[in-house]
């Protein structure tokens, strides 16, 4: 400290800047405004770390089969939320929904038998119709002993044999609910092999095939869980396998494309007997779904061709071919005496011939 008197030293007021005010007991102004600019980085720092926990917190989106937090969405007329419902067999049916209908769709598991499990052997058929009413759900007898019974795929146990029907008996009512109806199907060649049944071609409507002809996937076997989650936004068989779930979810890809599928799709012509040759008149209907195609009457003498000199039609009978109708009101002439248009006409023989 400089003695009475004298003028403070520069040096003496630069540490007097530095030194903490005593009498206030607070600090210089340039420490005050260091902690002012202390304190408003402290608030903006706090600030952007709640800005940074609210951006990067991890919003749960819903759970495989929630449909309900789910945005309803139409597409081709169908509820999206509507479908997903039904293929989780939420849905509620009416009397009339319950009854077969015109569109049926078929799914089977399988299990394993003969050495290793590696030969398939039907063990489960399932049958639901338009809107997912179950029409047919039993489990099939094996008639050799199961080596495998790929529960994690198939959803079988030993335990659903003891409710098992004979593989005749099921096939049986297969065939008679599918008679005169639309099969619907994914893969369904595979199915029906299994049952060893058939099924007329325009009444099948095999979804892995009209999947890939109408550019809906761009793979010719696309899994029906890859089409689902595609199409529907939701997953199945992630765990466990149910013939139900599968039919249900091939029927609502199939609903969600109905229109533009069917499009395509000719009439099926019935055949209508053809009129005997003997009768006189006749005339020939061709069946083309609702719409008929009569053709008038035909007269047999006016449309009948004469060839000379007989012969088969498109065969040379030794002249040149000659083709006229034959009209009731002229009578027949004798072709081979007036050739040239003149009169009778003679054939002489060559001497020494």
């Amino acid at each position: 400290m400089p003695s009475p008197g004298k003028r403070p030293s520069s040096n003496w007021l630069a540490l007097q800047k530095t030194l903490p005010d005593t009498k206030t007991g607070g600090s210089s102004k340039p420490a005050r405004k260091k902690r002012k600019v202390e304190h408003r980085h402290e608030s903006l720092s706090s600030n952007e770390d709640r800005q940074t926990s609210v951006d990067t917190s991890f919003v749960r989106g819903p759970e495989p089969g929630d449909v309900r937090s789910i945005p309803d969405e139409t597409k081709n007329g169908e509820s999206i939320a509507a479908l997903r419902t039904m293929i989780l067999g939420e849905l509620q049916y009416s009397l009339p929904q319950q009854q077969p209908g015109k569109y049926l769709a078929l799914d089977c598991e399988m299990v394993g038998v003969g050495p290793e499990g590696k030969e398939s052997s039907l063990a489960r058929v399932s049958l639901v119709n338009y809107y997912g009413a179950v029409q047919l759900d039993v489990f099939v007898r094996q008639r050799e002993r199961v080596t495998d019974y790929r529960t994690q795929f198939s959803g079988v146990r030993a335990s659903d044999m003891g409710k098992a029907k004979q593989f005749g008996e099921v096939q049986a009512q297969v065939a008679e609910l599918l008679k005169d109806r639309i099969l619907v199907g994914h893969a369904v060649h595979n199915d029906m092999k299994a049952l060893l049944l058939s099924h007329p071609h325009h009444q099948t409507r095999d979804t892995q095939i009209y999947a890939f002809k109408h550019k809906v996937t761009r793979s010719k076997r696309a899994a029906l869980r890859h089409l689902v989650q595609q199409e529907l936004g939701l997953t199945i068989q992630s765990g466990e396998h149910s013939s139900v779930t599968d039919a249900r979810a091939t029927m609502a890809l199939y609903r969600i494309h109905r229109k533009e599928w069917e499009r395509g799709q000719k009439p099926h012509l019935v055949a209508q007997p053809v009129p005997s040759p003997a009768t006189g008149n006749k005339r020939k209907r061709i069946n083309a779904g609702t719409d008929s195609l009569q053709l008038s009457e035909l007269n047999e003498e006016s449309t009948l061709l004469t060839y000379p000199g007989g012969g088969r039609k498109g065969v040379s009978s030794g002249l040149s071919t000659v083709v006229k109708r034959r009209d009731s009101g002229i009578k027949k002439t004798k072709w081979w005496v007036q050739l040239d248009g003149s009169s009778k006409g003679h054939m002489r023989m060559a001497a020494g011939s």
